[in-house]
């Protein structure tokens, strides 16, 4: 590839974030990959770029974990990172779209996200100065560029000992939104809020999962916009993604005020959340969803 291709230049790129567990009797599992492969094409349209058929999408990801099986970690001792990668490789000047585009896949075997491990609680600040994205713009979109601009204040704020950064809306600078890599879900009681998907957050495929698993336990799940005041009445908070999983929030800080949750420890919800999500990932309970994924045999080399 020369420096003249498009994703470079202009940063014409989608991407994936997929797992691949190792099941008891050894066989690789992916969770939802049809709704992987359906962002991915949704991406793609808003960056004018071809989209990748479903099947074609299926076949490259259970091809790419079937061929690196062995690297896969035994069950409960972590996962397979999927990383399917949708660029702009044709050469081009002026802004236009590339003249043609690479898609690939490349996998590697992953612990916990967060320093400390899984579980551990980690200590958010909301960030009032930057914002992560904007109305109209793509924030929606798991495209390259939305993630390099965050760098800056993510390590500013790791270096003042924080995990991560929990960033406003950009109209009102009021309401939360996300943080760096994972959507945010508040628990106050059997009521579970967390921010609707307007254009601005990433719609992610474990929020929408921790949000049937709650409903289907019991737990009111609205998708509403939720600002300081509840975060300071919620009873814990939580973050969830395809890296972190179910990540409980240890503490939230905004300019100077902090607020703690389950005195440092995991609150019972995220227990209970995480559990009934990694058990089905894990192919240990039952899945009448139908969300898990077998690789083939045929696919194993």
């Amino acid at each position: 590839m020369g420096v003249g291709i498009q994703v470079l230049n202009y940063g014409q790129g989608v991407f994936e974030g997929m797992k691949a567990h190792r099941s008891e009797n050894g066989t690789p599992l992916l969770f939802r990959p049809d709704r992987n492969a359906a962002r991915l094409h949704d991406g793609a349209i808003e960056l004018s770029m071809p989209p990748v058929p479903e099947e074609m999408f299926l076949d490259a990801v259970k091809s790419v974990v079937g061929a690196n099986a062995r690297w896969i970690p035994p069950l409960g001792k972590g996962t397979m990172y999927i990383r399917p990668l949708l660029i702009g490789t044709g050469a081009v000047l002026g802004l236009a779209p590339a003249p043609s585009y690479t898609f690939v896949i490349y996998v590697s075997p992953v612990g916990a996200y967060f320093k400390g491990g899984q579980l551990t609680p980690i200590n958010l600040k909301i960030e009032e100065s930057m914002h992560r994205a904007g109305p109209g713009g793509t924030g929606g979109v798991k495209t390259i560029g939305n993630y390099a601009p965050v760098l800056k204040v993510q390590y500013a704020a790791k270096d003042a000992g924080y995990s991560d950064i929990l960033y406003l809306d950009a109209v009102e600078c009021k309401y939360v939104e996300e943080v760096s890599s994972c959507n945010i879900f508040v628990v106050t009681g059997k009521t579970i809020c967390t921010p609707p998907l307007d254009g601005t957050i990433l719609p992610g495929i474990t929020r929408r999962s921790i949000i049937e698993l709650a409903r289907d336990r019991g737990y009111e799940v609205l998708e509403k916009n939720v600002d300081w005041e509840e975060l300071q009445a919620a009873d814990e908070v939580f973050c969830t993604g395809t890296a972190v999983v179910v990540a409980p929030v240890g503490s939230i800080t905004k300019a100077g005020h902090r607020k703690e949750y389950q005195d440092g420890n995991v609150g019972p919800v995220s227990q209970e959340l995480y559990d009934a999500l990694t058990q089905l990932q894990m192919g240990l309970t039952d899945d009448p969803k139908g969300w898990i994924v077998p690789v083939d045999e045929k696919f194993i080399r």
